[in-house]
C-alpha cells in the first residue's frame, strides 16, 4: 500500500480521476455556497482564493495520483466535505453570504457554548467512530482501500472539529475586541461622564448631567 504507481499507467489514471473528481466536488460545493469566499472556514483556502486555489488543487491531483493511499484518504475527506457544503449551500445562496454569516453568528452567540461544543463533539465523534470501525475491521496488509477510506472518514471528523473550533475562537476574539472598543468609547460618548470645559473634556465625578460651560 506504500508503493508508488507509474505515471501514465492505468492505475495512475484511475487514481488521478478519483482525486480530480473529489477535489472538484469540494471546489464546486464551495463555489455554490460562498462564491466570494466569505463563508470559507479554511483560512489558507480563503487567502489563496479562486485564482490560486484551483491551479494548486489541479497540481495536487497530479502529485497524489502517484501515491494511492493518501490519494484515497484525501478523496474520501473531500467528498464528505463537499456533501456537508451542499447540505446548506442553497440556504447560503438564498440568504446571501454576508446575511447568512450574520444570521449564523447571531445563532451561535445566542446559544450556550457548552451546548454548542457538546453537539459539535458528539457529531464528529460519531463520524470518527464509523471511520475507526472501518479501520479496525480491515486487514491493513491486504485491504488497504477500506483502510484509506476509514482514515479519510476520521480525517473529515478531525477537520470539521478543528475548523469549527477555529471559527468559534475567532468569533469570540472578535466579540471581545468589539466589546473592549465599545467600552473605551463610552466615556467619550456619554454626556454623564464628561463635560466641555474651556475647550476640553473634563471628567465629572457627580451624577449630574453634563452641561456646556458658558463663556
Amino acid at each position: 500500500m506504500d508503493d508508488f504507481v507509474a505515471f501514465g499507467s492505468r492505475t495512475y489514471g484511475l487514481i488521478f480521476l478519483l482525486v480530480f473528481v473529489s477535489r472538484g466536488m469540494d471546489i464546486l460545493s464551495t463555489w455554490v455556497a460562498t462564491p466570494n469566499m466569505v463563508l470559507e472556514g479554511n483560512p489558507i483556502a480563503k487567502k489563496l482564493g479562486w485564482k490560486w486555489g484551483i491551479p494548486i488543487n489541479f497540481l495536487l491531483c497530479f502529485g497524489l495520483a502517484f501515491w494511492p493511499l493518501p490519494a484515497i484518504v484525501i478523496s474520501t475527506t473531500s467528498v464528505l466535505v463537499a456533501a456537508r457544503n451542499f447540505q446548506s449551500a442553497w440556504l447560503m445562496r438564498s440568504l446571501g453570504e454576508q446575511l447568512y454569516r450574520d444570521w449564523h453568528v447571531e445563532r451561535v452567540q445566542e446559544t450556550s457554548v457548552t451546548l454548542y461544543l457538546f453537539c459539535l463533539f458528539a457529531q464528529t465523534a460519531l463520524i470518527a467512530g464509523v471511520g475507526l470501525a472501518v479501520i479496525y475491521f480491515t486487514n491493513w496488509d491486504r485491504d488497504w482501500v477500506p483502510l484509506a477510506i476509514g482514515l479519510g472518514i476520521v480525517s473529515y471528523a478531525l477537520a470539521v472539529t478543528f475548523f469549527t473550533l477555529l471559527g468559534i475562537w475567532r468569533l469570540r476574539r472578535s466579540a471581545l475586541l468589539k466589546a473592549r472598543l465599545i467600552a473605551r468609547s463610552i466615556p467619550l460618548e456619554s454626556p454623564r461622564a464628561y463635560a466641555l470645559k474651556d475647550g476640553a473634556y473634563a471628567n465629572l465625578s457627580s451624577g449630574e448631567d453634563a452641561q456646556p460651560q458658558g463663556k
